[in-house]
């Protein structure tokens, strides 16, 4: 069993808000846009990371990270990038990836929006964990965490607090 800490969209903002709500986790996965390599390695410094670039990360952030994770973790295969869209509605050169890659778990950033959307047709389950940062036209800033045990995806609890 492991216990991850998913964020996205922190545009070089980290607060103690978010990083008391990572604290429980083995894992923070971060789904892109950081902002830079100051917030990196401050989550760096708190627990093992997994991260990918967003369309707004510089070369610093950009040689430390990969635009794609493919990993399996728990027995969950998981894609992680920062712009894949979502069930429906899909970039069309991640389909790709997700058809042949074949994920349990998608994680994708960027649209600032939380969702959690089972995938019927590819089988797989779809997070984007929304804006942990204050950069952007979102509200309510928000993070995810959950557990991966034996094949599952288990027990998502969401972050949220006012912008």
């Amino acid at each position: 069993m492991i216990k991850i800490g998913l964020i996205s969209d922190t545009h070089a903002f980290l607060d103690e808000g978010v990083l008391n709500f990572l604290a429980p986790v083995n894992e923070i996965w971060h789904a892109g846009d950081i902002g830079n390599l100051h917030v990196l390695q401050r989550l760096e410094q708190e627990k093992p990371i997994r991260a990918v670039f967003g369309n707004i990360d510089d070369h610093q952030v950009r040689a430390a990270c990969p635009e794609i994770q493919k990993f399996e973790l728990e027995g969950v295969r998981v894609l992680m990038t920062h712009i894949g869209g979502y069930p429906g509605k899909y970039e069309r050169s991640i389909y790709h990836v997700l058809r042949s890659y074949q994920p349990k778990l998608f994680i994708s950033g960027h649209s600032h929006i939380l969702k959690v959307i089972p995938d019927k047709k590819l089988n797989l389950l779809h997070i984007n964990p929304g804006a942990a940062g204050n950069s952007g036209f979102h509200q309510v800033r928000t993070a995810t965490r959950f557990v991966l045990e034996e094949g599952t995806i288990r027990d998502l609890e969401i972050w949220e607090t006012p912008r």
